[in-house]
């Protein structure tokens, strides 16, 4: 027998997580229902790691057994259960047709494929669907558009400066605080020989009964995915979520300024927040965020460089991704301007590079799902662009490796900002280094450990950045003298006479067929 019809069906998707969504506006616990899916597509469309689905499974089901405290009915479906149809779409028409809903109300979802498919599956079983806006977000996708319509160039820079004067956010009257809208300067400095010295306690949430039931289902369904379950202690509460986000504050953005780009061995936290998955599952918003930092420096407890780079995080690159990603959806996913071929190494999977520093982040990375910013960006993603893999696969490990990858967010960071594939889209130049960068960040502290020189590009020793990197310059010559601001760059080309060029060129072709390069586009795997 059908059960009785409800009158709207609220569906809640895993990156959604916050019950004062626009999907719950004029709904009411005795007359709507909330439902939600746990599907294996969700953990196979890219081969996620343990930690990133334990994550969102943990958080889920956390949010379910709160709303349910609050007196709303959940319609949840389990990974584990028998029938799971192992689709997102495929579960929701079941409920649909069980529970014959006058409406389904969704929120705005962050994931275009995901938006199809469940737009799909409402149309086919002839039910209204009605889409709200998410807000979460300073920007809305519709006032970012407008803005870029006026734009010769979507430059981050631009847009953060309009939304700290649209919301008053460091701000001294018309002015920016300090007179100054951006302190970069005060904010990228390397560590010296010395080191991080003693660095604050890490977060660490203790799993609960439902995350360890979570984190054993996990290890048997998931049981060929990368990853390890033995360091999980990530926020999957609003509770847990503003404590780490008060913790971060108290105890590591004083210093995170300073520090927010510089590298050491086996340091993965240093003075990051640890708050970007909370974030991007709607635990935390972004305006509690910024608003809590803001008063952190008004208050004297902060410098405001350390402030300014934070809130420049939130504020402003993580609306102005997401502008990007919906205004340029869906075309933006195959995004390759620099003819990109290669396939991604294999130790992107097993964390075995050649050089110290690529090992420790992509080891760091599969066992906590996490690498700061620079590292995902002048390490991992720099190794692969110089290199020259497909952009496409870069996104898909990036995707299915960080706690905090959601699409909106995840591709566009590694399209346009670390592999340059959109063009200039995002980012005015390619960011592009030898190995001479990660020496300088990290105080050479990977260097010494390693076999490979940073100031050399031929030999035996040469650094692969530092080679991969002329021979990149030498192959987009071009596009790097065209653009003004890496013709200065490329001009340091002009040193090099004939048989040089020739053998940087034959040197990484060598090393790009070497048996340690070679990988896989999708790496295969039975679920």
């Amino acid at each position: 027998m059908a059960e009785p019809g409800v009158r709207h069906l609220v569906v809640v998707l895993g990156d959604q997580l916050d019950a004062s969504a626009a999907a719950f506006d004029g709904c009411d616990p005795a007359r709507d229902a909330i439902w939600m899916a746990e599907v294996a597509e969700e953990s196979t469309h890219v081969w996620s790691t343990k930690t990133r689905t334990a994550l969102f499974l943990s958080a889920m089901r956390h949010f379910a057994r709160d709303r349910r405290a609050e007196g709303w009915t959940v319609h949840y479906r389990r990974l584990d259960d028998v029938d799971n149809r192992g689709t997102l779409g495929a579960e929701l028409a079941d409920a649909i047709a069980r529970l014959r809903p006058r409406s389904v109300r969704l929120t705005a979802p962050g994931d275009w494929r995901v938006l199809q498919a469940l737009r799909a599956t409402v149309a086919s079983a002839d039910v209204p669907l009605v889409i709200e806006p998410d807000r979460h977000f300073y920007c809305d996708v519709r006032a970012f558009a407008a803005w870029a319509r006026d734009q010769p160039e979507l430059r981050l820079e631009f847009f953060y400066r309009e939304m700290r004067r649209r919301h008053g956010v460091l701000m001294d009257g018309d002015a920016p605080a300090g007179g100054r809208w951006n302190f970069d300067a005060e904010n990228r400095a390397p560590f010296d020989a010395r080191g991080p010295g003693a660095l604050p306690a890490p977060l660490r949430v203790e799993p609960d009964a439902i995350t360890r039931e979570v984190l054993a289902l996990v290890a048997t369904r998931f049981a060929g995915h990368p990853g390890r379950l033995d360091h999980f202690a990530w926020p999957v509460t609003r509770a847990q979520a503003l404590d780490a986000l008060a913790r971060f504050v108290d105890e590591r953005l004083p210093a995170f300024g300073r520090w927010q780009d510089a590298l050491w061995p086996e340091a993965p936290w240093l003075w990051h927040s640890q708050i970007a998955s909370a974030l991007n599952l709607k635990l935390l918003g972004p305006r509690e965020v910024v608003d809590a930092v803001e008063a952190a420096w008004r208050a004297g407890r902060v410098p405001l460089a350390a402030a300014e780079g934070y809130i420049r995080q939130i504020l402003g690159w993580r609306e102005y991704v997401r502008g990007v990603y919906w205004t340029q959806m869906p075309r933006y996913a195959d995004a390759n301007a620099l003819q990109a071929a290669g396939d991604l190494p294999g130790f992107y999977w097993t964390g075995d590079a050649p050089m110290p520093c690529l090992a420790d982040a992509l080891r760091q990375t599969l066992d906590l799902g996490y690498a700061h910013h620079i590292q995902r960006l002048m390490v991992i993603g720099l190794y692969a662009q110089l290199l020259g893999v497909e952009p496409a696969q870069v996104h898909r490990w990036f995707l299915a490796v960080y706690v905090d990858a959601v699409e909106w967010v995840e591709m566009p960071n590694v399209l346009g900002m670390s592999q340059y594939a959109d063009g200039g889209l995002m980012s005015s130049k390619p960011y592009i280094a030898s190995g001479r960068y990660i020496e300088r960040m990290s105080a050479g502290s990977y260097c010494r450990r390693c076999a490979f020189d940073p100031g050399r590009r031929t030999g035996p020793q040469a650094c692969p950045y530092t080679r991969l990197y002329w021979d990149f310059m030498l192959r987009h010559e071009a596009l790097l003298t065209a653009n003004p601001r890496t013709r200065l760059q490329v001009r340091a080309l002009e040193r090099l006479g004939p048989d040089e060029r020739a053998t940087i060129h034959r040197e990484a072709a060598q090393w790009r067929a070497a048996p340690s390069q070679r990988g896989e586009a999708t790496p295969v795997q039975a679920d």
